[in-house]
């Protein structure tokens, strides 16, 4: 009988929109890789099974990891966990029953893309301004898609210099600790007058403004339509991809704007995470968003806002930032975590 150890792993990127799957082999390789929309299914257990059974395997995986787009705080008063942007929930505990796992682990996506950041080669990464990483210094990591994620990669005690204190925390991946952040939450602020009556249309809306009411799909269509309204033009029902579409070809000012501000306003974002963290090892930019911008983003107000910060001019700009290019970053923070035991 072929034991758990042998089995394949299943692991699972979970975000508002689509489910990722892949199996982690045998041999420590991740295949089968699938994405299902998530609003064909009920649930995520419901996916999951139809994943596995599509794939037909031979021995069914008895460990699991999932990354999903939702706070992870469990507890032994509850093991439920709610998706933010999307219209399900579960219970870990009756997810690994009806998979028939012999173990599961769950943790927030930004969190997986956190603890694969020390994975990650070269060619996966393309830097967009700053200077030269601390090899032991605190990561930053953030990325729009559906929602906002945001986390952080912390050295741990045995990575860091004898007179550091150590981290209060255990660590997830060796020598580094990653953060369950829903820094996505903060509430966003203006950095010009444009921006404020953009901000002030949407409170209107919305109450609180959060930076992923702006810094996200919905986000970049939400800032579309309060420049639509500022400017008493149509405009505010097109979606992410036309936005994005129509300002990268010239053909649309007012899209051209959005996803200006749109940059303008994630730089402001990562530079706040990144005095917050004291991020001297750098940000990363991870989500379905800002890799497909290609070299516009690096063209972007992005950068010029990350480091305009009055008294902190001189600190910002000493701070690299990287776009994720690395298609589905997650699976190799979730492969570290499962094969960790």
């Amino acid at each position: 009988m072929t034991g758990p150890a042998s089995a394949p792993k299943l692991l699972a990127d979970i975000g508002g929109t689509n489910a990722r799957f892949a199996v982690l082999g045998e041999d420590g390789e991740i295949a089968h890789f699938e994405t299902l929309a998530c609003g064909d299914y009920p649930d995520l257990a419901s996916a999951a099974a139809a994943y596995l059974e599509s794939l037909g395997l031979a021995t069914a995986p008895r460990e699991a990891a999932f990354a999903i787009a939702a706070p992870v705080s469990l507890t032994g008063i509850s093991d439920d966990v709610t998706f933010t942007n999307l219209a399900w929930s579960f219970s870990v505990a009756q997810t690994k029953e009806r998979l028939a796992l012999a173990r599961l682990e769950v943790v927030n996506d930004f969190t997986a893309i956190a603890l694969a950041l020390p994975h990650l080669e070269t060619s996966d990464l393309e830097q967009v301004g700053g200077g030269t990483a601390q090899e032991d210094g605190v990561k930053a990591v953030l990325g729009p898609g559906t929602g906002l994620g945001v986390s952080g990669l912390v050295p741990s005690s045995s990575s860091s210099s004898p007179s550091s204190p150590p981290c209060p925390s255990s660590s997830l991946s060796g020598d580094w600790t990653p953060l369950a952040s829903e820094g996505g939450h903060v509430t966003m602020a203006a950095a010009n007058d444009r921006e404020s009556a953009v901000l002030g249309i949407l409170r209107g809306k919305f109450g609180h403004v959060s930076a992923e009411r702006l810094l996200s799909g919905p986000g970049l269509v939400n800032i579309a339509g309060a420049l639509a309204q500022l400017e008493s033009k149509s405009g505010a029902d097109k979606t992410p991809d036309e936005i994005t579409r129509r300002a990268l070809s010239g053909e649309c000012g007012l899209c051209a704007e959005a996803l200006d501000m749109f940059c303008a306003m994630l730089g402001t974002v990562a530079a706040d995470l990144a005095l917050t963290l004291g991020a001297r090892g750098g940000v990363y930019i991870a989500g379905g968003i800002v890799p497909r911008l290609g070299p516009a983003f690096a063209a972007s107000p992005f950068r010029g806002r990350f480091e305009d910060k009055g008294r902190y001019s001189d600190y910002l700009p000493q701070i690299p930032s990287w776009v994720i290019t690395r298609d589905a970053p997650a699976f190799a923070g979730l492969r570290a975590l499962i094969l960790q035991g």
